[in-house]
C-alpha cells in the first residue's frame, strides 16, 4: 500500500492550460487529410476543416496549437499560403517525405482553424531560410489593424479585421534543420529577429526563442545569457523512444515486451531531469521566472507502422503511449512556476497523435483520452503533494511504480490524476486529504493490455469507464488501481 498525502491549503501556482498544448506541422497526414478536407470535400467540414476532428479537439478542450512546424517552419514562406488557393505557389516539402505541399492550407485557413477550436494559435516564424523582413511583414498581415500594405493584403484576400496572436517563435531548431546555428550565433539571430517583431494595437506577442535539443544544456546558458531579457520564452525538445542508442530503430510502437515497457517509461522521466536542469539554468538569469520554458516538441517517437511512408511518421497510440502522457503531463503541471506552455507532437496522424483517421473515419486515441481526463487541471491551483510510489519492473530497469498530480479548481473541486505504471500488478493508494473533508468523489479509468489500441475497426476499445474502486476513510480515501492504468478523480470537500 502507498501513502499519499494532499493539502488543500497549500497551493503552489496556477497552472498554465498551454501546458496541454498541441502542435501540428505540414507532416505526413497531420494537415492534409488530418485536419484539412478542403470544401469540396465529401467528408463533412466547415471551411475545409474536418467537422469530426474538430468536434473531438474542443471536446479535449485543446488550449493552444502550435503550427506549421517543425522543420517545416524553417522552410515556409507565409506569402506562398495566403490568396487564391488556386494561384498558390507549389513547393517540395523536403523535410517529409518529398511530397508536393500545395499551401492550399496558409495562414487563414490555420487562423480559421482555432476560431473554430477556440484556442490560441502559436505561430512558429521562419528564421533559418527565412528574412527579417519577411518575418515582421507576417506580424503585421496577421495584427495590425490600421493602413498598411500588409493589412491592404490581408483585407484583399477576405479578412479585413485583425487577428489576435499571442505565441510567436523565432525560429525552430536552429542547432539543427532549422539552420545547424551555433548557440552564440542563434543568439545574435534571435535578438535581430525580435526586434522588428512588433505589438500593433492591443496585440501583444510572447516571444519564444529557439532552446535546446534534450540535454544541451550550454545552449541554455548561451541564449539565457546573451539573449534572454529580450524573449517572453525559452522552447526544449525532448521525444521518449525506447532505444535512444540510435534514431535508425527506435522500436515498434505495439510489439514489445516488459522490458521494452519499462525501458521505454525509464527514458519518459529523462523529462524530468531535462525540466530541472534547464530551469535550473534558467533560475540564475531570470530569478523571477519571467522567462517561460516552453517544451514545445515532446511524446513518444517509434518506427513508422509497416507498409506507411517513412517520411510521414505514422504509428499507432497504445497504453505505453497513455502512461507516456499522463507522466508528462504531471512532471509538467508540477513545475508550472517555470513551464508556461508544452506541445505534444503531434496533433493527427503524425508521432504520439490524439486523432487518427483514415478516410471519412476517425478515431481517439488512448493519448486523447489522457487528455481528457487531465483538461480539469487547466488553469487550476497546483496542490502540494507526497506521494510514496513504489517501484516496478523488470531486471534493473526500474521505474516508480506510481505517479500523481493535483490541483483544486475555483469551485473548491479537487481533480486528482494518477498513474500505475505496472502491468502486472493493483496498487493501493492510502490517501490523506488535509485542509478538508470529502463530501463525494467520481472517477474515471483508462485501463488495458500494455499493448492495447483503437482501430479504425473497433475505435472504442480502450476507452475510459467510471472508476469505482475505493472508499472514504476518516483522513481521505483508499483507491486500488488496476494495472497500466490512468486514473482521473474529482474530489469535492
Amino acid at each position: 500500500m502507498s501513502r499519499y498525502i494532499i493539502d488543500l491549503k497549500r497551493q503552489k501556482g496556477a497552472i498554465s492550460p498551454e501546458i496541454q498544448g498541441h502542435f501540428a506541422e505540414h507532416l505526413g497526414r497531420c494537415v492534409y487529410e488530418g485536419l484539412y478536407v478542403g470544401q469540396n470535400s465529401d467528408i463533412p467540414n466547415t471551411d475545409g476543416i474536418r467537422d469530426d476532428v474538430a468536434s473531438a479537439l474542443r471536446e479535449m478542450k485543446l488550449p493552444v496549437l502550435r503550427w506549421p512546424g517543425g522543420c517545416f517552419a524553417d522552410t515556409y514562406h507565409w506569402r506562398d499560403g495566403v490568396g487564391d488557393p488556386a494561384k498558390r505557389k507549389k513547393i517540395v516539402n523536403y523535410h517529409w517525405g518529398g511530397t508536393v505541399e500545395d499551401n492550399s492550407f496558409g495562414t487563414h485557413e490555420f487562423m480559421r482553424l482555432c476560431e473554430l477550436l477556440g484556442c490560441e494559435p502559436y505561430i512558429n516564424g521562419n528564421l533559418g531560410s527565412g528574412t527579417v523582413a519577411e518575418m515582421q511583414e507576417w506580424v503585421e498581415y496577421l495584427t495590425f489593424d490600421g493602413v498598411s500594405p500588409m493589412a491592404a493584403l490581408r483585407a484583399e484576400n477576405g479578412h479585413e479585421a485583425a487577428w489576435k496572436v499571442k505565441y510567436f517563435g523565432v525560429g525552430n531548431e536552429n542547432w539543427g534543420c532549422g539552420g545547424s546555428m551555433r548557440p552564440e550565433y542563434y543568439a545574435d539571430e534571435y535578438r535581430r529577429y525580435q526586434t522588428y517583431l512588433q505589438n500593433y494595437g492591443g496585440n501583444v506577442l510572447y516571444k519564444i526563442a529557439c532552446g535546446a535539443c534534450d540535454f544541451d544544456y550550454k545552449w541554455t546558458e548561451v541564449l539565457m545569457e546573451r539573449a534572454g531579457r529580450f524573449m517572453n520564452g525559452l522552447s526544449l525538445h525532448y521525444y521518449t523512444r525506447p532505444h535512444e542508442r540510435t534514431w535508425d530503430h527506435k522500436g515498434s510502437a505495439t510489439a514489445f515486451d516488459d522490458a521494452e515497457w519499462y525501458q521505454t517509461l525509464q527514458n519518459t522521466f529523462k523529462m524530468e531531469e531535462l525540466l530541472d536542469r534547464h530551469s535550473a539554468i534558467m533560475d540564475r538569469y531570470d530569478p523571477q521566472k519571467r522567462v517561460g520554458l516552453i517544451v514545445d516538441e515532446w511524446g513518444a517517437w517509434y518506427d513508422v507502422e509497416p507498409g506507411t511512408n517513412p517520411g510521414f511518421l505514422y504509428q499507432q497510440n497504445t497504453m505505453r503511449d497513455a502512461l507516456i502522457a499522463g507522466i508528462n503531463l504531471n512532471l509538467l503541471a508540477k513545475r508550472c512556476d517555470r513551464v508556461k506552455m508544452a506541445n505534444i507532437a503531434q496533433l493527427i496522424n503524425v508521432l504520439q497523435a490524439v486523432i487518427l483517421t483514415d478516410g471519412a473515419r476517425m478515431l481517439r486515441t488512448p493519448t486523447y483520452h489522457v487528455f481528457h481526463m487531465y483538461k480539469e487541471h487547466q488553469g487550476a491551483a497546483l496542490l502540494d503533494s507526497f506521494l510514496e510510489p513504489g517501484t516496478a519492473g523488470t531486471g534493473e530497469i526500474t521505474v516508480p511504480a506510481l505517479h500523481e498530480s493535483a490541483s483544486l479548481a475555483s469551485d473548491g473541486t479537487a481533480h486528482i490524476t494518477l498513474c500505475n505504471l505496472d502491468i502486472h500488478a493493483s496498487h493501493t493508494v492510502e490517501t490523506t486529504l488535509l485542509g478538508g473533508k470529502i463530501a463525494s468523489i467520481e472517477g474515471r479509468v483508462l485501463t488495458g493490455a500494455p499493448s492495447g489500441h483503437n482501430t479504425f475497426e473497433t475505435p472504442d476499445a480502450v476507452s475510459p469507464q467510471a472508476f469505482t474502486d475505493f472508499k472514504l476513510t476518516a483522513e481521505g480515501f483508499a483507491a486500488t488501481l488496476p494495472p497500466c492504468c490512468v486514473v482521473s478523480l474529482r474530489v469535492k470537500v
